[in-house]
C-alpha cells in the first residue's frame, strides 16, 4: 500500500514539474511608429458663397507604422491660425482613415466663429497628431500653411433696415418712455454686423432694443428672461417674447449685438465715466493750447451714445489732446505712446494716458471721428 502511494506521489510531483517548466508566450511587442507625412489639395482657400456645399480642403496623411491593426489607429486633424501653436485648434478625430475632407462650409463656420472678417485672407496651419486608441505613442507630423479667406454668409438674425438701433426700458436712464432720448440711448453701427453703446443702466430693471425709435410694433428681445446669466449676455432674436433682463448692479455697461452670431454680451464699461461733452485743443488746432478752447467750433458733435465728430482745419506735424471738460486739464483723453505708426490716421486712445495724439502730417481739413465703445479714433482728410 505504502508503494502504490509513493508511486501516485512520484506522478504527480513529476505532473508539477512539467507544469512549472513550460514557458510562457512573450508579451506581444508593438512598434512605437513614425511620424505621419500630410499633403493638402490646396495651401489658398478662398470659396465663393455658392461653392459652400463644395469640398474645399483635402487632407492626407501617410500610415504611422504602428504594429497593430490599422483600422484601430487614432488619428486628430488640428487646424489653427499661425502664432497659436495649435492651442486654439479646431479639431477632427478619426480611426482608421489616411484622408479626411472638409466643405467649404465647415471651414467658413469655423473662421467666422474665430471673429475673422469676411472676404479677409488669415495665415493658418494643419498638422495630424495619430495614436493607438488610449493615445499612447502620439506622432505628430509635418505642419503645413494655409491661407483662408471667409466668405460672407447672411447674418443670423436680421439687420435693422433703419440702419440704427436705441435701448428702452426700466434699467435705462429714460424708463419705458417711448421714443427714447437722443442721442444718449441710441446705439453706434461699429461695423456691418455690429452695434455697440455705453449705457447708465438701473439696477435689476430689463430692456429692448428698438430700430425704429417710438414705435414698439419692431423690437429685438430675447425668447426667455428666466435664463441664468442672460444679464451678461446671450441669444437675441427680434420680435421674441420676453424683454432682456438687466444687470443686478446700477452702472455704466457697454452692450454690444452681433446679428451675424445673434449674442449680445454686456460689459461693465472700462473707464470710470462716459463724458457728456468732448472738446479738442492743442497746437494742431486753431485755438492752440489755450484751455478753455474756444466753442462751439472746437466742440465735438454727440452723434450716439458713444460716437463724437468734429470737422476741423488743423496744423499740420502738430499735437492735440481731447478733453471732457472744456478748462479742465485734470482730464483727457490721449495716448500710450505717440511714436507709435499711423496714429496720425487713427488708432486706440485711453482716459489720462501719457503722450499726446500727433496730428496729420499736412495742414488741412479733417473729420475727426471719437467712438467710447471700441476707445479709438479716426482721422479722415476732406
Amino acid at each position: 500500500m505504502n508503494n502504490i502511494i509513493k508511486l501516485i506521489s512520484s506522478l504527480l510531483l513529476g505532473a508539477m514539474l512539467l507544469i512549472g517548466c513550460d514557458k510562457a508566450d512573450d508579451l506581444p511587442y508593438y512598434e512605437n511608429g513614425i511620424e505621419p507625412s500630410i499633403t493638402v489639395s490646396a495651401n489658398t482657400i478662398a470659396p465663393v458663397p455658392s461653392d459652400s456645399l463644395e469640398t474645399g480642403l483635402v487632407v492626407n496623411w501617410t500610415n504611422p507604422g504602428y504594429a497593430a491593426d490599422t483600422a484601430g489607429f487614432k488619428y486628430v486633424i488640428e487646424i489653427d491660425q499661425v502664432g497659436n501653436n495649435f492651442s486654439k485648434a479646431n479639431q477632427r478625430v478619426l480611426t482608421g482613415a489616411l484622408s479626411t475632407s472638409y466643405l467649404n462650409k465647415e471651414l467658413n463656420t469655423f473662421l467666422l466663429d474665430r471673429g475673422f472678417e469676411f472676404n479677409t485672407p488669415y495665415d493658418m496651419e494643419l498638422r495630424v497628431i495619430s495614436s493607438y486608441p488610449n493615445n499612447n505613442e502620439r506622432r505628430f507630423s509635418n505642419v503645413l500653411p494655409i491661407r483662408m479667406t471667409p466668405y460672407k454668409v447672411p447674418p443670423k438674425v436680421a439687420l435693422p433696415e433703419s440702419g440704427r438701433l436705441f435701448l428702452v426700458g426700466s434699467a435705462t436712464q429714460g424708463d419705458w418712455t417711448n421714443p427714447v432720448s437722443v442721442p444718449t440711448q441710441e446705439f453706434s453701427r461699429i461695423s456691418e454686423t455690429v452695434f455697440a453703446g455705453v449705457f447708465d443702466l438701473k439696477a435689476n430693471g430689463e430692456y429692448l432694443v428698438l430700430p425704429m425709435n417710438g414705435l414698439w410694433d419692431q423690437k429685438y428681445s430675447v425668447a426667455n428672461k428666466g435664463l441664468s446669466g442672460l444679464s451678461a449676455g446671450g441669444d437675441f432674436g427680434f420680435g421674441l417674447n420676453d424683454n432682456i433682463p438687466g444687470p443686478a448692479t446700477a452702472g455704466l455697461y457697454k452692450i454690444e449685438l452681433d446679428f451675424q452670431s445673434g449674442k449680445f454680451v454686456v460689459t461693465p464699461f472700462a473707464d470710470a465715466e462716459l463724458p457728456s461733452a468732448l472738446f479738442m485743443v492743442g497746437n494742431a488746432t486753431p485755438g492752440q493750447w489755450n484751455n478753455p478752447v474756444p466753442v462751439p467750433s472746437q466742440q465735438f458733435t454727440r452723434l450716439n451714445s458713444v460716437e463724437y465728430e468734429l470737422t476741423l482745419e488743423l496744423n499740420g506735424n502738430s499735437e492735440y489732446l481731447l478733453l471732457p471738460e472744456n478748462g479742465n486739464w485734470n482730464k483727457k483723453y490721449a495716448v500710450a505712446n505717440n511714436t507709435l505708426p499711423g496714429l496720425r490716421e487713427g488708432g486706440v486712445m485711453g482716459f489720462n494716458l501719457a503722450s499726446n495724439i500727433p496730428g496729420p502730417v499736412n495742414s488741412g481739413t479733417y473729420k475727426i471721428k471719437v467712438n467710447f465703445a471700441t476707445h479709438s479714433y479716426l482721422v479722415t482728410p476732406l
